[in-house]
């Protein structure tokens, strides 16, 4: 899997104001949304608060992987965007959330989701990626940073 197959560069936002949990999930909803006309972003946003219900999507140092299955979602979709002030995200190593990376997956995918999830979490569990992400000072740069090879 490619990260470059997952984020477009309309999908990339840096140095957002997140202020919440559910401030940024919103962003992120509404971000995808307006890319890809065909998801809703209200339904995308009550999606991704529900999976948060389960259990937070912190998986730490810094990093969160919001996901959900969507219904119009023909494909693995993602969007990457990083925070002024990182924010509490019940993470499980409690500590603040500054990068967050959303993946959407079709409502029948299985295996392709879980393969996906891990390989995107292994990246940014990578503390030179982070580094990366977090170095970058614009949408552009965010972008090229997070599909450069590790």
């Amino acid at each position: 899997m490619q990260i470059e197959s997952l984020i477009s560069p309309g999908r990339t936002l840096c140095g957002i104001e997140g202020g919440s949990k559910k401030r940024a999930l919103e962003l992120l909803a509404n971000t995808i949304a307006q890319d890809i006309p065909d998801i809703d972003g209200d339904e995308l946003f009550r999606r991704l608060i529900g999976r948060e219900r389960l259990g937070s999507t912190g998986i730490g140092h810094g990093v969160a992987i919001p996901h959900c299955r969507v219904e119009k979602c023909t494909g693995t979709v993602g969007a990457l965007i990083t925070l002024t002030d990182p924010i509490d995200f019940d993470a499980i190593d409690s500590q603040p959330v500054d990068i967050l990376f959303a993946m959407l997956v079709p409502e029948d995918a299985h295996d392709e989701h879980l393969q996906t999830l891990a390989t995107l979490a292994g990246a940014l569990n990578n503390p030179e990626y982070r580094q990366r992400l977090r170095k970058a000072a614009s949408d552009k740069a965010l972008y090229q940073a997070a599909i450069a090879p590790l």
